[in-house]
């Protein structure tokens, strides 16, 4: 009687915001952490906005592909000012609270731009096969017109496919813990504080998982497959190489993208012996890339590099 009282009592009581904890393990050194990340927040600031103000300013970029390019250096902005503030106001000022709005929605920000960026590269995936495999039908078929609605299909998708997240996150109750051991508002660590079942959550994340990213992973490999089956049927050395060098760049940031998506899944298994490593992981997850993106299509795509040299008035000979 006594114990369902007490019971009764600790389910009644709702917790009003949770603390960050930060990186699990390493609380008493984790600040150290900090000059790192917001060196790479300000490199992903500084080098997206000039890929941003680059295709603005040369004409020569003003086609469909370095569109989608401009879309991804936006979406990864996004990303990385959804977190990167709060981690470092929690490990410069220990400023750990949030609220639970906050809190579900910053986990709700978050699965959208992850969602987004893995969509764009799908429609820089198209673009490729279309200009490889259709070179005839390119300058019809992907056009400004195919930019914006794409880029507009793939904002809707992200932004009601990923609502159930926050919302059933929200519809649990948070009676006892309040500490996440976590940097951000991640779906795993916010309702591993529930008191009651969880298992909707986690059936939503993987389905999400499986029909989004899933989906969106084999539109990719199937471009890339005719991609490739259309460069080896090219008679010319020189075209092949041509071809494949503008997709070295895609696939590049591709591959890095869904493998630490892959790796984040397969360690959170391991996240009770070893918390630090799927936290870690997560963080980085969501500031290397928008970092790293602008670099790699830099240093591949040469249109793009001189474009970059003319902003900052460099020179650019023999590039």
């Amino acid at each position: 009687m006594l114990q369902d009282l007490t019971h009764s009592n600790i389910s009644k009581f709702q917790v009003s915001e949770f603390i960050l904890m930060g990186f699990p393990g390493i609380h008493a050194w984790q600040h150290w952490l900090s000059l790192p990340l917001a060196l790479l927040y300000l490199l992903a600031l500084t080098a997206n906005i000039l890929i941003l103000v680059t295709i603005k300013q040369e004409a020569t970029l003003r086609q469909p592909m370095y569109y989608f390019l401009g879309i991804l250096a936006v979406v990864d902005m996004g990303l990385a000012t959804t977190i990167m503030p709060k981690i470092l106001a929690i490990l410069w000022f220990s400023a750990k609270a949030i609220s639970l709005p906050e809190c579900f929605a910053q986990m709700y920000v978050i699965h959208c731009f992850v969602a987004m960026e893995s969509g764009i590269f799908v429609c820089m995936a198209i673009d490729r096969y279309v200009a490889i495999c259709r070179p005839l039908h390119y300058p019809s078929v992907v056009t400004e017109s195919f930019v914006v609605k794409a880029t507009m299909l793939m904002a809707l998708r992200n932004s009601l496919a990923t609502i159930p997240v926050p919302v059933l996150a929200a519809q649990r109750h948070y009676c006892s813990q309040n500490q996440i051991e976590h940097c951000l508002c991640s779906n795993l660590g916010v309702t591993l504080l529930s008191c009651d079942d969880r298992t909707i959550n986690s059936i939503y994340q993987l389905l999400l998982a499986w029909t989004l990213m899933g989906s969106d992973l084999g539109l990719i490999f199937l471009s890339y497959v005719l991609i490739l089956h259309s460069v080896l049927k090219l008679n010319s050395a020189e075209a092949a190489s041509k071809a494949l060098s503008t997709c070295t760049s895609h696939l590049i940031l591709i591959l890095f993208f869904y493998t630490i998506i892959v790796v984040i899944s397969i360690t959170h298994s391991a996240a009770m012996t070893v918390p630090l490593i799927p936290v870690l992981l997560n963080v980085l997850h969501n500031v290397i890339p928008p970092a790293l993106n602008p670099m790699v299509y830099a240093l591949k795509n040469k249109e793009l590099r001189q474009g970059l040299y003319k902003v900052l008035k460099l020179d650019n000979k023999g590039n």
